[in-house]
């Protein structure tokens, strides 16, 4: 299997200031005092040798990310904003003369994870087909209200390709593009589903904009089931763990604390922390991955868990 994440904010699409860019520009002038850089390959080595948070950044669109389970036919979960440059590549890869399938795995139907399927170019193209695959029967309301006026100027009927909907049951696995899918509820406002793909010994579990009762040992129990020795967890990690029991309880999302503890429990090999606070600067967000692979370290109890924060265009092989 590979994942290329195309979108991990949460909540909503944010972008770069310009202030932004500036203290990116100055703290980088700062590491160069006193080196030689002359040459390109001397810029080339200082640049290669600033941290992610100078010299990259995680990126701004939301929830969407593509997998390739080896199949001629596409997967992708969710529809965020990072749903358009995909559907860009795939223009560029296939053109327009070449149908493809696509199967769209929907976590729910919140506006940051459908507000990209407007922007999608496949959509357009006739001959293509996208088969929209999830657990709430009103998935094809939600996304047809999107479109209506005066919300969008091209309603859903203007489509050209031919588009599907699949109401899933969790918990019963079946199989979709040559990989077994099952869905597990999660705790979420209006209801989300995370997904679970395995093919040839390989396993990701996508699971975002759920929340964790600590205290609930039978939900705790279910997720670590749902994880069990995944090669990849994409999980929503979007607020620290005070903010998560506390001031921001009952809002629908987990923290990197609790990523760590059901990973660890679920023996699962790399942890990928996604849904990314909209207002965490790159900064923040390099802080919390540090504090949470100090944290997995401590707390190992035998089993090393790989621990990263997904960023736009982050691709891996499982």
């Amino acid at each position: 299997m590979k994942v290329r994440f195309w979108g991990t904010r949460g909540s909503i699409p944010v972008s770069l200031t310009a202030p932004d860019v500036r203290a990116k520009i100055l703290s980088a002038l700062r590491g160069a005092r006193g080196r030689s850089l002359d040459t390109e390959a001397e810029m080339e080595t200082y640049v290669d040798s600033l941290g992610f948070e100078v010299a990259g950044t995680f990126g701004g669109h939301s929830s969407c990310v593509q997998l390739d389970v080896g199949s001629a036919e596409h997967v992708i979960l969710d529809l965020g904003t990072g749903v358009r440059p995909l559907g860009q590549h795939m223009l560029a890869r296939f053109g327009p003369a070449s149908p493809q399938t696509y199967h769209v795995f929907m976590s729910h139907l919140h506006w940051d994870h459908i507000m990209g399927l407007p922007f999608f170019t496949p959509v357009y193209i006739p001959g293509n087909r996208i088969v929209v695959h999830s657990c709430h029967p009103h998935a094809e309301f939600a996304l047809r209200r999107q479109q209506a006026e005066p919300s969008f100027p091209v309603r859903f009927e203007q489509f050209s390709a031919a588009i599907e909907f699949d109401v899933m049951r969790p918990g019963e696995p079946v199989t979709i593009a040559g990989a077994t899918v099952t869905a597990h509820a999660q705790r979420h406002s209006g209801d989300s589903y995370g997904w679970r793909f395995e093919r040839n010994g390989k396993c990701l579990v996508y699971t975002t904009d759920s929340e964790h009762r600590l205290e609930d040992e039978q939900e705790r129990a279910g997720f670590i089931r749902f994880f069990e020795r995944a090669d990849l967890v994409i999980f929503d990690a979007m607020y620290s763990l005070a903010d998560a029991i506390s001031v921001k309880a009952d809002w629908g999302h987990s923290s990197n604390i609790v990523a760590v503890e059901l990973c660890q429990a679920a023996r699962v090999r790399t942890l990928a922390m996604f849904h990314h606070e909209p207002a965490y600067s790159d900064a923040q967000i390099t802080r919390v991955l540090q504090e949470t692979r100090r944290f997995e370290q401590i707390t190992r109890d035998g089993h090393a868990l790989e621990v990263l924060s997904a960023w736009d265009g982050l691709e891996l092989t499982l």
